[in-house]
């Protein structure tokens, strides 16, 4: 009978035999068709790799640039000149500025925090929104605060839905005994303003439960019984 080798134990020789692989790897580079190929591919995985850190060099280098030229962007919001924030006094950069010309960037993303932050205290609260919406935080505690903020514009605009969607975004993104009570209590607010009377006085009792030793307290427990009277009629 011929002493032929299924392909299954072609493979497992291959695999416990580095003599055999070596050879193999050898007949499949000899072959010009395959060479070629692995060359090719082995081409545009080096071009993808050199673009991308190119990239990331590109964007670090832009995010330096756009720091420090949004420095004074940062001293007009703090001096609460925030139409200079915003847009710029004709020689520094405003926030906008910033946003337009380093997208991608960390300072661009804080920017849109800043941006929101300054139109909501403008009254514009439909810009806040769409600003705040596009920044994103690693940071819990301003992570926490730009929904909280998005649930301020839209308890401006008088879309209570949409404010405790946003409120409950915002108490529940990694809780802490500094911060939670007060969007829980922004919750509670929300929820009664929008006739749900039952899911105020939860969020009032979760106060009260979770948290307390929160200066909320007291005043979450007169709230949850009235709303809780309120809810049974």
């Amino acid at each position: 009978m011929a002493n032929t080798k299924t392909k299954k134990e072609e493979g497992i020789e291959i695999l416990e035999d580095p003599d055999v692989l070596a050879g193999k790897a050898e007949e499949f580079f000899n072959n010009s068709k395959n060479r070629n190929l692995v060359f090719g591919i082995g081409g545009v995985i080096a071009i993808a790799i050199l673009a991308f850190l190119g990239y990331k060099y590109f964007i670090t280098g832009k995010n330096t640039e756009a720091q420090k030229e949004m420095f004074q962007a940062v001293h007009y919001f703090e001096a609460d000149s925030l139409g200079k924030a915003l847009n710029g006094d004709g020689i520094n950069y405003g926030f906008l500025d910033i946003i337009d010309n380093y997208g991608g960037t960390d300072a661009a993303n804080l920017a849109n925090f800043y941006a929101g932050t300054s139109f909501l205290k403008m009254g514009n609260a439909e810009s806040a929104i769409s600003y705040l919406e596009s920044f994103s935080s690693s940071d819990y505690l301003v992570q926490a605060r730009a929904y909280a903020l998005v649930g301020d514009a839209n308890m401006e605009l008088g879309d209570y839905s949409a404010a405790a969607s946003s409120y409950d975004q915002a108490a529940s993104h990694k809780p802490n005994k500094e911060y939670t009570p007060l969007y829980l209590q922004k919750l509670a607010i929300a929820n009664e303003a929008n006739g749900k009377f039952s899911a105020a006085a939860a969020a009032y009792a979760k106060i009260v439960e979770e948290y307390p030793n929160s200066s909320l307290v007291q005043e979450a427990k007169k709230h949850k019984a009235r709303l809780q009277g309120l809810a049974a009629e």
